[in-house]
Parts: structure tokens; sequence; C-alpha cells
């Protein structure tokens, strides 16, 4: 079971998913494509958070990222009892998992990519308003659902690095034939001052007399 959030605190809002338990968090490791929260030192749920379009995690607003971390505490059988309960958030890519690893359990390729929130308290007023979002899909319908969300995610990045590349051509081309023009009016000019046979390829005059030209003011 995937559960779904819209938090509203961001504008637009911003989608929150988590799964239902350990099983459920593989799921959201594997198909996985931005933010996981999840509470440190502690067994929690792994809290997703879809970026918006050109957004970074680092720039994520604070009542936000406030949201993230109340869901994950609240999805803590240890940490919802706690206060002071610390909460880690790193992108996706950042997450580490080997054979070795228990079911659910992630570590991180690079510890300093990660940022830590403390939450003296739970807020409940926060995990009320969110709850009143909340939406689920049962496996198997949830993996299909996350791998649809994945794949629909690469294809608009393939798209959007497509035109970057097609506008980087287009630009390219456009040099290229504003100096291919240059070359052109220049030929033209010489041809103008001395003549079509005075000129050479390279659009200026044939020294035919083997003068240096340095030597003329």
């Amino acid at each position: 079971m995937v559960y779904y959030f819209i938090s509203t605190v961001s504008d637009p809002p911003s989608t929150i998913y988590v799964g239902k338990d350990k099983f459920e968090n593989e799921e959201l490791i594997k198909y996985g494509w931005e933010e996981d929260f999840h509470a440190d030192n502690l067994s929690s749920a792994h809290i997703y958070l879809r970026l918006a379009a050109g957004q970074s995690w680092k720039d994520i607003p604070a009542a936000l990222v406030e949201d993230c971390a109340q869901l994950t505490k609240a999805n803590s059988i240890e940490g919802n009892k706690r206060d002071n309960v610390t909460v880690i958030y790193t992108p996706w890519s950042n997450l580490k998992k080997d054979g070795s690893m228990a079911v659910g359990q992630v570590s991180f390729h690079d510890p300093k990519k990660t940022t830590r929130i403390l939450l003296p308290t739970r807020i409940n007023a926060t995990i009320n308003r969110l709850t009143k979002t909340r939406t689920e899909i049962p496996p198997p319908a949830s993996s299909a659902h996350l791998l649809a969300g994945r794949d629909a995610h690469l294809a608009e990045h393939r798209k959007t690095a497509n035109a970057e590349l097609q506008k980087r051509k287009k630009e390219e081309a456009r040099l290229a034939k504003e100096r291919r023009e240059e070359k052109v009016r220049k030929e033209r000019d010489w041809e103008e001052l001395y003549g079509e046979e005075a000129v050479n390829g390279e659009g200026r005059a044939n020294n035919q007399e083997g003068f240096d030209e340095d030597d003329f003011m």
C-alpha cells in the first residue's frame, strides 16, 4: 500500500507519498526519483516528495520540509512517541542499497549530501491537515503506479534534454550562417576595391607584387 498526501504549504501544492511498511519502502527505493525523508537512527517509513520542475532539494521551502518531517515522525513507531527527533533527507540518487541490507534499509553514497532537521515535538494540526488529503493505492497497482510515474518523469527529462539539444544546434547553425555571410560580405567588399582577380579565398586582396604588407602605412 502506498499512501499519497497533498501539502498545500507550497505553491503549487506538493505531492508526498509513503509506503505502508518496510516492503513498500523497497518499492519506493526502487522506483523513487526525487527526495527521500526518513527518521535518523529510527525505524520509519520512507517519505518521498515530488519536487516541482526545476526545483532543487536544497531550496525546498521550510514549511514543506516540516510537513515531510512530521509525516516521517508520525510513521515511526518509536519516533512518534519521542520528542526531539532528528529527520534526515537527501536526494533519491544518494540512497545506497545493497544485498547485505535488511528489507527497507538504506544508507548514503555521500553522507555529506544530506540535511537534518530537528523536530521538538509532533504537531497534530499538521498531521491532521495532511491526513485529510490522503489517498491510497494497494498492491500490485501501487507498483505499477510508481513505475508509470518514474517512466513518465524520465520521458519528460528526455524530452526536455532533446529540446535543449535542438535549441543549441539551431543556435550553432545560426552562428555558422552568420560567419559564412560575413565572409562573403568581406570578399564582396574586397572585390569592389581591388577587382575579382585580386581576391583570394580568404577574402583579402592578393599581394602579387611580393611586398610586405606591414611596409604600408
